[in-house]
C-alpha cells in the first residue's frame, strides 16, 4: 500500500465514522476505497467491519446521554443485533461474494421511504386509534415485531452492513414512540453490536488486512465521536432529510 493509498484509507475511516453516528451508511464510503486499493471483496468486507467498530464505539459513547434515557431498549437492541450479526457474519463466509447485490439497493430505498414517511405513518395510526375511541399507547419498549425486525438488521449488519444504519433507524422509528435523536443513538448502538460480534468471528475465521484495519480504526474512532456531536444537535427534520438523501444516493450508486 502506497502512502497515498494509506491516506485514502485513513480518510475513509474518518468519514465513515462520522456517517456511522449520523446517517448510517458508513460502509458505502469505506468499502469502495478498500476495493480501490486492491483488497479482494471478502477480505475488504471483513477488514472494513473490524476497522469501523471503534467508530461505532466512540459514536455510542458520544450518545451516552441519549442511551441512558431508555436503558432497557438500549439493552434489547444490543442483544438482538448481536445475535443477528452472528448469522450475518457466517453468511458472509459461506455464501458467494455479492449474493445480495441485486436486493440491497431496493432494500435501502424501501427503508429510506419508511424513514421519510414515518411521521405521517405514526400520525395516521394515532388518528385511527382516536377515531375508534381508544387512547394510543406510547410505545417506549420493544414489541415482538420491532424486536424481530431489529434482529434482521443485525443479520444484514453482520453480512455486509451498507445502509444497515438506515434500516435500523427506520425499524426503530416506526416501532417506538421516542425522539428521533434517541432513535439515532439506538441506531448507532445497533451498528456497534453487529460490528463487535462480526469482528470476533472474522478475527477467528476470515482473511484480514491488519494495516487497513489499523488505518480505518484510527480514522473512525475520531469520526464516530464527531458524528455523535453533530447528530445529537441536528433537528429531527434535518436528520430525517439527511438520512433519506444519503440513503437514496447510496442505493442509486449500488444500482449502477
Amino acid at each position: 500500500m502506497t502512502p497515498l493509498e494509506a491516506l485514502a484509507v485513513l480518510g475513509a475511516g474518518l468519514g465513515a465514522g462520522v456517517l456511522t453516528a449520523t446517517v448510517g451508511v458508513a460502509s458505502l464510503l469505506s468499502f469502495p476505497v478498500l476495493l480501490a486499493v486492491g483488497l479482494p471483496p471478502v477480505v475488504a468486507n471483513a477488514s472494513n467491519t473490524i476497522g469501523l467498530t471503534p467508530g461505532a464505539l466512540s459514536g455510542s459513547f458520544g450518545y451516552r446521554a441519549e442511551l441512558r434515557e431508555h436503558p432497557r431498549v438500549t439493552a434489547v437492541v444490543l442483544a438482538v443485533c448481536a445475535v443477528g450479526s452472528v448469522a450475518g457474519a457466517l453468511l458472509l463466509l459461506v455464501l458467494p461474494p455479492g449474493v445480495f447485490e441485486a436486493v440491497v439497493p431496493w432494500l435501502i430505498l424501501f427503508t429510506c421511504l419508511l424513514v421519510g414517511a414515518q411521521p405521517r405513518i405514526s400520525a395516521a395510526v394515532r388518528r385511527r386509534a382516536e377515531a375508534r375511541g381508544t387512547t394510543p399507547v406510547e410505545r417506549t419498549t420493544m414489541g415482538p415485531l420491532t424486536t424481530l425486525a431489529t434482529a434482521v438488521t443485525g443479520v444484514y449488519g453482520g453480512y455486509f452492513g451498507a445502509g444497515s444504519g438506515v434500516m435500523a433507524l427506520a425499524v426503530l422509528a416506526l416501532g417506538l414512540d421516542i425522539e428521533l435523536r434517541v432513535v439515532n443513538a439506538l441506531k448507532t448502538v445497533a451498528i456497534l453490536a453487529a460490528n463487535v460480534v462480526a469482528s470476533v468471528i472474522f478475527v477467528v475465521l476470515a482473511d484480514l488486512d491488519w494495516a487497513v484495519i489499523g488505518l480505518l480504526a484510527a480514522g473512525s474512532v475520531v469520526g464516530g465521536y464527531v458524528g455523535a456531536r453533530i447528530g445529537r444537535r441536528l433537528p429531527a427534520p434535518a436528520l430525517r432529510v439527511g438520512v433519506v438523501v444519503v440513503g437514496v444516493a447510496a442505493a442509486l450508486l449500488l444500482l449502477r
